[in-house]
C-alpha cells in the first residue's frame, strides 16, 4: 500500500472527524466520557482545527486512513509548544489502517515540515499515559520524554498527559 500525506480538504473532514474522534472513544483513551463530551466534538471538528493549524491526512486509494494536526508554532491550537517549536496534536489512525505505517508516515510528515521550516529547534506533543504503541512511534523517531513538561488539561483532576520532545 502507497501512502500519500497531503492537506486535509473540507470534503475530507467529517471523514477525518470521525476517524478521530472514534480512535479516542473506539480505544478507550478518552479520559473524558463519550460522544457527548466537549472532548469528543472537539476531536470531530476538522474545520476548526484546520482554520488555525494545518490538518494533513493520510490516504491510499483515495481513502482516508487517518490524520494529524500539526501546529506550526505557538497558537490557538498549541497546548505545548515554546516559541521555536512546533507541536503534534490528534495523531489518529482508522482501526483497519492501524499497523500499515500509516502512523509513521504521519509523524514522519510532521518532522519534515518542522525540519523545513528551518527557524524550528524542537517539535513536541502530549499523549495519554495508555496510548504505549504511540509511545513506542514517537520513540523511534527520536522523541524522548520530558516529564517536566506534563500537565493536566482538566484543572483539578488527577488525568496527567505526557509530554515527549525531538530537538530538529
Amino acid at each position: 500500500m502507497t501512502i500519500l500525506i497531503r492537506p486535509a480538504e473540507p470534503t475530507d473532514y467529517e471523514t477525518l472527524g470521525d476517524i478521530t474522534a472514534r480512535a479516542y472513544l473506539n480505544d478507550g483513551l478518552l479520559a473524558f466520557g463519550d460522544d457527548a463530551d466537549w472532548y469528543f466534538q472537539e476531536l470531530k471538528n476538522v474545520a476548526k482545527r484546520a482554520a488555525e493549524a494545518d490538518v494533513l491526512v493520510a490516504t491510499a486509494d483515495d481513502r482516508i486512513l487517518g490524520g494529524v494536526t500539526y501546529v506550526p508554532s505557538p497558537g490557538p491550537m498549541a497546548e505545548l509548544a515554546r516559541p521555536g517549536e512546533a507541536e503534534i496534536r490528534m495523531l489518529a489512525v482508522s482501526h483497519e489502517a492501524r499497523g500499515q505505517g500509516v502512523g509513521q508516515a504521519l509523524v514522519q510528515a510532521c518532522i519534515d515540515r518542522a525540519s523545513a521550516a528551518g527557524s524550528l529547534t524542537g517539535l513536541v506533543l502530549c499523549t495519554q499515559p495508555t496510548m504505549h504503541t504511540a509511545h513506542r512511534l514517537y520513540e523511534r523517531f527520536g522523541f524522548t520524554r520530558a516529564p517536566e513538561r506534563d500537565w493536566r488539561p482538566v484543572p483539578g483532576d488527577d488525568f496527567t498527559l505526557l509530554t515527549y520532545q525531538l530537538t530538529l
